[in-house]
C-alpha cells in the first residue's frame, strides 16, 4: 500500500468520523477512548394508593361475599331414568337450591320430570335421595324434598322481581357440567320475554300457555346451570335458571330465568297440593311478535289506545265468553299477516293497566287464582266499557274459538 493512498484514506476517513460525533451525542475526541456510562437508577416501583385499589375491588369483593353467603344454599341434583331392565338410559344434572330446613328443594321441571332416581348433593359433598314434591311444567319449576339435619339445609331468600331493570347486577351460581358452586355474573338484558315452557316439556299439556315475565340475562349459562338461583347484589334469588338461546349448543350470550314473584306463587301451591292450578279467561290473542299488539296495531287499526290486548276470539262457553267479551269480526292482511280486526281490547283488570299480553298473563299468574271474580276495563268502538266475570281453571284440552273464522 503506497504512501499516497494511505493519505488519501485518511482524508476520506476523518470527516466521517467527525460527523459521528454529534450523531452519538458523545464528547470525547477522535482516537480517545469512549468513557463507561452508569445507567440511571431504575424507578422504584410502588403500588396505587389503597383507596384506588380498594375501589377496583370493590365488586369482586361483592361477588366473593355473595358467593360465601349462598354457595352453601344451592344444590346438585341428579336425575336418573331407567329401562324396564334396569339399566339407566338418562343421567340429567342440574342445580337447585334449600326452600326450607323441612327439605323442599327448588329446581326446573324439566330437569326432575320423568326421573325414576333423583339424588340431591347438599353442603359438603352430603349425597341424599330426593322424593318428587311436584312439578309445573307451564312454569318449568318443580319441588323435590330430602331428609337431611336441618344445620344441612340453609334456605334461600327469595326477592322480588316486580322491581327489576335493565342492567341490572344479575349473578347466577349453579353446578355447570356437573362443576359444583360455579359462579357466574353479568346484567339483565331484558324483560317480559315469554317461553313456552309447557309445549317444550309435555306434548299432552294444552298448548297455547306461555311462561309470563321471563328475564333474560347475558350471564353465561351451561348444561348444569338449570334450576340454580339468579340473584341480585343483596344475595337474594330474583329468579331461578332456566334455559338458554342456542342455535349451535354452545352458549350464545342470551338465557333465561324464571322470575321470583311466579316462584313465590307456584312453589307454595307445589308444596301443598302437588299441583298449580292457573286462573283462566279463556281469551283468543294474536302473538305480539313483530308488531302485532296493540302498540304497533293501534295506527293501522284505528284503536283508540296504544296498550293493551286486542282480542282476536273467546272461547266458546269460557268466562270471557260469558261475560259478554267479544272477538275480532273483520280480516285484514297487515304487513303480510292475516289479522282479526274490530275485538274487544281489554286496557285493565282490577284497576291494574298493562301493556300487552305477557303483563295481563304475568298479572293472572302470579296474582289470580280459579274462582276469582275480576273486573275489566274494556275498549269497544271507541267506548269504555266495563266486565265482570268469574275466572276458571285452565281446561285440559282446547276448546272452540269464536272469532272472525267463526263470526264472519
Amino acid at each position: 500500500m503506497t504512501a499516497a493512498f494511505e493519505s488519501r484514506k485518511m482524508r476520506l476517513i476523518l470527516p466521517l468520523l467527525m460527523l459521528l460525533v454529534p450523531l452519538a451525542g458523545c464528547t470525547f475526541a477522535v482516537g480517545e477512548r469512549e468513557p463507561a456510562v452508569t445507567p440511571p437508577p431504575a424507578a422504584e416501583a410502588t403500588a396505587l394508593p389503597a383507596a384506588v385499589i380498594s375501589a377496583a375491588d370493590a365488586e369482586h369483593l361483592l361477588l366473593t361475599d355473595l358467593y360465601r353467603r349462598v354457595s352453601p344454599s344451592v344444590v346438585n341434583i341428579q336425575a336418573l331414568t331407567s329401562d324396564a331392565a334396569g339399566a339407566v338410559v338418562s343421567d340429567r344434572r342440574g342445580s337447585g337450591f334449600v326452600y326450607d330446613r323441612r327439605g323442599h328443594i327448588i329446581t326446573n321441571a324439566h330437569l326432575v320430570l320423568g326421573a325414576d332416581i333423583l339424588r340431591v348433593t347438599l353442603l359438603n359433598a352430603y349425597v341424599v335421595p330426593a322424593a318428587l314434591v311436584g312439578a309445573d311444567s307451564f312454569s318449568d319449576l318443580a319441588v323435590v324434598k330430602v331428609e337431611a339435619a336441618s344445620e344441612r339445609l340453609q334456605p334461600l331468600r327469595i326477592g322480588s322481581s316486580a322491581t327489576l331493570q335493565v342492567g341490572q347486577r344479575a349473578v347466577a351460581i349453579g353446578n355447570p357440567f356437573g362443576l359444583n358452586s360455579s359462579l357466574t355474573a353479568g346484567v339483565i338484558s331484558g324483560l317480559g320475554r315469554a317461553l313456552p315452557s309447557a309445549d317444550m316439556l309435555e306434548s299432552a299439556v294444552m298448548a297455547g300457555f306461555d311462561n309470563p315475565a321471563i328475564i333474560q340475562i347475558d350471564v353465561a349459562m351451561r348444561p348444569g346451570n338449570s334450576g340454580g338461583p339468579l340473584l341480585d347484589s343483596q344475595g337474594l334469588a330474583i329468579g331461578i335458571s332456566t334455559a338458554i338461546r342456542s342455535d349451535s349448543g354452545g352458549f350464545q350470550g342470551v338465557a333465561f330465568a324464571v322470575p321470583a314473584d311466579t316462584m313465590r306463587r307456584v312453589i307454595p301451591e307445589l308444596i301443598a297440593k302437588g299441583r298449580v292450578d292457573y286462573a283462566w279467561m279463556g281469551i283468543s290473542v294474536m302473538r305480539e311478535d313483530g308488531g302485532y299488539g296493540v302498540a304497533g296495531l293501534s295506527a293501522a287499526l284505528d284503536l283508540p289506545v296504544a296498550r293493551g290486548v286486542l282480542l282476536r276470539g273467546v272461547s266458546e262457553g269460557s268466562p270471557a265468553h260469558r261475560a259478554g267479551l267479544r272477538g275480532g269480526d273483520a280480516a285484514v292482511e297487515l304487513r303480510g299477516e292475516a289479522v282479526c280486526a274490530g275485538g274487544d281490547v281489554i286496557i285493565a283488570i282490577n284497576g291494574y293497566h298493562f301493556a300487552n299480553l305477557d303483563a295481563l298473563v304475568t298479572y293472572l299468574v302470579q296474582n289470580a287464582q280459579p274462582g276469582d271474580e275480576v273486573e275489566l276495563l274494556v275498549i269497544r268502538d271507541k267506548q269504555t266499557l266495563e266486565f265482570t266475570l268469574m275466572l276458571e281453571q285452565r281446561p285440559a284440552e282446547a276448546r272452540r274459538t269464536l272469532d272472525c273464522q267463526e263470526r264472519g
